[in-house]
């Protein structure tokens, strides 16, 4: 069985200096103001290297916060308590969410691309690139490999193992609740403008508060339960 060749030396010397660029524009800039030529010059490389290593602006902001969430996954699963295992499943939960707000608060410029799907138009700016540039520079990768594009089917990578590991803490506490939906609304907060305002002006102690207390009120309600239905009514008392 073949096994996947290393990463070559300037290929991950590239990858690092497209990744290093990225993110210090990310720090001055918002996403969408940022182009792959201002991050190609930024790295040092051509244009063509920065497509082919990552097919789009969007694919290329997701490995940044792959990168970034690298160490949370970690800590979730062989940290210690309560990010880690060995603590209830409410304690890891606040944990998470308290975690999850530092790591985006951390790397605001990250947000929108967090769990946002790719537009069409974005999926063939790899090949639109190379209808019109001649010289694109191929950085070859093997399947799986360090430098291979993703598929439109994985532009959600961190949203997807944080909505798991969410839904997973809240279904252990209540098995009432949709965990799945209220996943997506926990979630669904790191992506509207008012947040990353919020974020932006250095005040995500907001953020987690506000996610904890949400959290706290869904895992200590009461279950629900079908209400009565009202006395029927006696003619006589009429």
């Amino acid at each position: 069985m073949s096994h996947p060749r290393p990463e070559r030396a300037d290929a991950a010397r590239n990858r690092r200096a497209i990744l290093a660029a990225a993110e210090d524009l990310l720090a001055r800039h918002r996403p969408d103001k940022i182009t792959m030529e201002q991050i190609a010059r930024a790295a040092g490389v051509g244009k063509g290297t920065v497509f082919h290593r990552f097919g789009s602006r969007g694919h290329l902001l997701m490995a940044l916060m792959r990168e970034r969430a690298y160490a949370l996954n970690e800590a979730v699963i062989s940290g210690p308590p309560p990010l880690g295992p060995g603590a209830a499943a409410h304690e890891r939960l606040y944990a998470f969410l308290d975690a999850m707000v530092d790591l985006v608060s951390r790397n605001k410029g990250l947000v929108a691309a967090l769990g946002a799907a790719l537009p069409s138009a974005e999926r063939t700016e790899v090949e639109t690139h190379c209808e019109v540039e001649t010289h694109c520079e191929v950085e070859t990768e093997p399947a799986g490999g360090p430098g291979r594009v993703p598929r439109p089917d994985e532009s959600r990578p961190v949203y997807d193992v944080w909505h798991a590991h969410i839904s997973m803490l809240i279904n252990e506490e209540r098995t009432d609740l949709d965990a799945d939906l209220l996943a997506h609304v926990l979630l669904g907060s790191l992506h509207s403008d008012p947040i990353l305002r919020l974020l932006e002006a250095g005040e995500g102690h907001r953020l987690a508060a506000a996610l904890r207390a949400l959290a706290s009120a869904l895992i200590t309600a009461p279950p629900a339960t079908a209400r009565k239905q009202p006395a029927a009514t006696n003619d006589k008392e009429r």
